[in-house]
């Protein structure tokens, strides 16, 4: 038996990060010695409520918001998509605004699921495809918008392709007929720059843990005077925004990983989109595969989504785990499911190309030697896949 040490190489960051040591630094005391709820008024509290509204404020610059009070701290990211989505349709609705609310089809499911209660509770919702390139137009929004419109929710940077949307120019068109925009930047925030007053949102949802970060904690981004129902009612915290204790340690935490994705981000962003053009053209040299979304568009410096025609995904994943190395198929969250990607199907591809489906996204630790690896390792196992599949000897031929 040998003694090697197995490899262990994780090309899912878009996924989750692993927490940067320097944010667990931070994080650590609030977890320990200064564990106070930031809603006492004994020394113990007032500590914690201090370091609050420290992070609070941090985070409020790192984004451009105009006031602090329009940062709220949440639970999770899907926690602040829900908030917003529910939150600001009901709220919107209750002024008289109307009742129609425009998403994106290619959202993560913690905005779609909510518009389609929405739908139960009598809004209208319209799920605006994205064009096969990946992304959102201002033109196409402008084109379903009503004068009954009360909110827009589209992503900043989708999870799964990487490919970046136009927001400032998608909430321009929303504010035309009065309504409000609300862009998931879970997977853009810090890896481009973000600044609420010159992109003009109404509201925003972000998430730690895709960011060094721990999990666990996500903010809402809610600009002054947007409407807005909580989804969360009891204690009154977060400005009677979001009631339950407050994650100190969280919001710390998160505030000062954010503080280091914007000052490495230009030498970082860099070295990441090299890694990444590796992963492509190394994929894009095999036979009968395709990247995921315009070559030419807007990308995240990290994510690329392949397909490999005749194979399956789930199929390449284990055969590629089995090798020490972890990638994805599609969201993290619905990996459980057998159907394709929402994402894919999205933007064109056939439910059978679909499944074929290689999301590789590197990160801060990843190194050049990783993606050497995996551009090793991926060939044979596509060959010996595509072997065995009838699938692919029916689309292409025995001998492809």
């Amino acid at each position: 038996m040998s003694d090697a040490t197995p490899r262990s190489i994780y090309l899912d960051y878009a996924a989750t990060t692993p927490v940067d040591p320097r944010v667990v630094e931070v994080m650590l005391p609030f977890l320990t010695e200064r564990f106070g709820n930031p809603n006492s008024l004994y020394a113990l509290g007032r500590d914690a409520y201090r370091a609050l509204e420290a992070a609070r404020e941090s985070f409020a610059s790192s984004i451009g918001a105009a006031n602090p009070a329009e940062v709220i701290f949440t639970g999770a990211g899907t926690e602040a998509d829900n908030a917003a989505v529910l939150g600001i349709a009901r709220a919107a609705r209750a002024r008289g605004k109307g009742d129609h609310i425009v998403v994106s089809s290619f959202e993560h499911h913690a905005i779609l699921e909510p518009a389609h209660r929405l739908a139960k509770e009598g809004f209208e919702v319209t799920e605006l495809k994205p064009r096969e390139d990946g992304i959102v137009y201002a033109e196409d929004l402008a084109a379903v918008l009503r004068e009954s419109t009360v909110l827009v929710s589209i992503m900043h940077a989708n999870n799964e392709l990487g490919t970046v949307m136009p927001i400032k120019e998608l909430a321009a068109a929303t504010h035309t007929v009065g309504a409000y925009f609300h862009t998931d930047a879970i997977q853009a925030l810090g890896k481009v720059v973000w600044d609420a007053v010159d992109l003009d949102v109404d509201a925003a949802s972000f998430s730690a843990h895709k960011l060094y970060g721990p999990k666990g904690v996500g903010v809402l981004y809610l600009k002054r005077g947007t409407p807005f129902e909580p989804l969360l009612i009891g204690g009154g915290q977060e400005s009677k925004k979001r009631s339950a204790t407050q994650n100190v340690g969280g919001a710390t935490a998160f505030a000062r990983a954010l503080e280091i994705m914007d000052q490495e981000r230009e030498t970082e962003n860099a070295r990441l989109i090299a890694l990444r053009d590796k992963v492509i053209d190394g994929v894009l040299k095999m036979p009968n595969t395709a990247l995921n979304g315009g070559r030419d568009v807007p990308r995240l410096p990290g994510t690329a989504n392949l397909v490999i025609k005749g194979v399956e995904g789930e199929a390449m994943l284990l055969q590629l785990d089995n090798k020490g190395i972890a990638v994805s198929t599609g969201s993290a969250c619905s990996s459980g499911s057998l159907e394709p990607s929402h994402v894919l199907l999205s933007i064109g591809l056939a439910p059978e190309i679909a499944h074929g489906s290689l999301r590789v996204t590197v990160g801060r630790f990843t190194t050049e030697e990783d993606v050497d690896y995996l551009l090793e390792v991926l060939p044979p196992i596509i060959e010996r896949l595509r072997a065995m599949s009838p699938v692919y000897a029916k689309m292409f031929g025995a001998t492809a």
